[in-house]
């Protein structure tokens, strides 16, 4: 059975991960904040606290291992706040931010390799990177460091897995410009903290944005691609195809 483990997925391109994934037979495990549809299968966690990450992902892979045939750890998690020219950011929001959209992927990804050292079967892992890590732009300092440093660790681990027995492969892959709730904040933040806010605004009224579903359903094609492998560490999933 492939089993996947899914962090963000109470919305967004998440949920429809989950939602499509359980459809197709998989055995998906979510990891959210919140459980707003009441789902059975999604844990709730709070990814900006790191220290109880490596023991909830170790334990899911350890309940698992008897009936798997795969896994793979979509890291999905992630906050584009706070926006803001650097020297007026909050600390605590930018503490959190790198919590969430690196150092909870960094660990996740260490225990992930570390639970599965001897497990012969596939295993890949899918950071959900962006655009903003592969170009400046003003306002956006936190998160484009964030997904900066995604992208190279991504590059680092796929060098170390080359040189194991059984290794883990691993992709960081930006989505495009996705309807969702990261898409809203965006359009809310102010035109001082964040200059291409009126950009941005225009995706959105003239029908620029993917669906989450449709992102969704091109990612679950990307995981189960036999040349996988060949794909990264960086893509771009609408050059994918």
């Amino acid at each position: 059975m492939n089993i996947t483990i899914v962090t963000g997925a109470s919305k967004g391109i998440g949920y429809e991960l989950m939602k499509q994934l359980k459809e197709k037979g998989d055995k998906v495990i979510g990891i959210a904040r919140s459980n707003p549809n009441g789902d059975e299968d999604l844990i709730i966690a709070d990814l900006s606290k790191t220290d109880r990450l490596t023991g909830m992902i170790t334990s899911i892979l350890e309940e698992n291992l008897s009936i798997a045939t795969s896994f793979t750890l979509i890291n999905n998690a992630g906050t584009v706040e706070p926006i803001g020219f650097i020297g007026s950011i909050d600390e605590s929001k930018l503490t959190d931010a790198l919590a969430v959209n690196l150092t909870a992927p960094m660990i996740l990804s260490n225990a992930f390799i570390a639970a599965l050292e001897k497990f012969e079967g596939r295993k890949r892992i899918v950071n959900i990177s962006s655009g903003a890590g592969r170009k400046p732009y003003e306002g956006w300092g936190v998160y484009c460091t964030t997904k900066a440093g995604l992208d190279h660790f991504s590059r680092v681990v796929s060098i170390e897995q080359e040189k194991t027995e059984f290794p883990v492969e691993i992709v960081s892959i930006a989505p495009g410009i996705i309807d969702t709730g990261m898409q809203e904040t965006i359009r809310s933040s102010n035109a001082e903290d964040f200059p291409l806010l009126e950009r941005f605004i225009d995706y959105k009224e003239h029908g620029y944005l993917s669906s989450a579903a449709e992102t969704a359903n091109k990612l679950i094609a990307v995981v189960e691609m036999e040349n996988f492998k060949n794909i990264g560490p960086i893509a771009d999933l609408r050059q994918i195809g």
